[in-house]
């Protein structure tokens, strides 16, 4: 039987191999609130009209259906990661991505129970799949992955679980494109370069709440209980900034809000627009359930408590 150490490690990579697919897809950087504050003060915002502009980005940047993707997300105290792989958004979002943890409680607490602070993520269009290594392998007979199906996640975190699920499902690129627009006070910075690209810097503000239950499926009871969970984590609202080069590609978005724990600071580079993307399936024989794992737990508290 699972050690009760693994299993929450299991919850634990769930949300970050969660978190870093829709960071990739719906991006983040540390050129946001910063980014784009110290940019007024050297020059004045330029004074133009973006959203033809960013409708534009959006539509261009939805058609290219793959990229590579490259980043860094930190969440307050919780967690800071690096992930790097390919993505797929042509029929859901599928795709790879190697995640380095690179400090927090829970980095702390997967290299605790044995991992390498390096994971391996496979997406697939109704969950995906992280490389336990062998910290995992010692206690399951061999199997050294973890199998998340989005349904799965939903159940176990409510609200939040059923946003992640359509997150995770819908997410691309061009949704940080689409929250700008959602915004209200999007404006036009200016031109910048990002890693030897010219490009076009937008910023706006959006209100998390708001916008995640415009742009979900959730009923008016999710919806409630949804704004609770943000309410008690401390998010309110987030500066998303995007740079776009001269054929309407993103290639760099960045989310700056404060938590709680601290603040939450995501960055995220595009390129190679068009890359070919191929997952496979790990084999079942090295495969762990999720759930499975979540009704062991559930059996040993239960025979704990009789």
């Amino acid at each position: 039987m699972l050690t009760h150490t693994v299993r929450r490690v299991g919850l634990s990579v769930a949300v970050v191999a969660a978190l870093t697919s829709v960071a990739a897809c719906g991006g983040s950087d540390d050129g946001g609130k910063g980014g784009a504050e110290k940019e007024n003060r050297g020059s004045s915002v330029v004074k133009v009209d973006p959203i033809a502009a960013l409708v534009a980005v959006q539509k261009k940047t939805g058609q290219a259906h793959s990229a590579r993707v490259e980043g860094d997300t930190t969440m307050g105290s919780v967690m800071s990661m690096k992930q790097t792989g390919v993505m797929d958004w042509s029929d859901g979002i599928t795709g790879t991505m190697k995640i380095t943890y690179t400090a927090g409680t829970m980095a702390d607490t997967l290299k605790q129970a044995g991992g390498s602070g390096t994971m391996e993520a496979r997406y697939f269009k109704n969950g995906y799949a992280a490389d336990m290594g062998e910290a995992l392998a010692r206690q399951t007979g061999g199997k050294r992955w973890i199998n998340y199906s989005y349904d799965d996640l939903a159940k176990v975190a409510g609200a939040s679980g059923e946003v992640m699920k359509d997150q995770m499902q819908n997410s691309t690129p061009e949704q940080g494109v689409k929250s700008l627009l959602a915004s209200g006070d999007v404006k036009k910075v200016g031109q910048e370069d990002v890693r030897g690209v010219s490009a076009t810097h937008y910023s706006g503000t959006v209100d998390v709440a708001d916008l995640t239950a415009k742009t979900s499926n959730l009923d008016a009871d999710e919806v409630a209980a949804l704004k609770k969970q943000l309410a008690d984590a401390g998010v309110t609202t987030e500066t998303i900034d995007i740079w776009v080069d001269k054929n309407d590609l993103l290639v760099k978005k960045t989310e700056r809000g404060e938590m709680k724990t601290g603040e939450l600071d995501s960055t995220v580079f595009y390129s190679d627009y068009g890359t070919k993307v191929s997952v496979e399936r790990p084999p079942a024989a090295e495969t762990v359930d999720f759930a499975e794992m979540l009704k062991q737990q559930q059996g040993a508290t239960a025979g704990a408590a009789s």
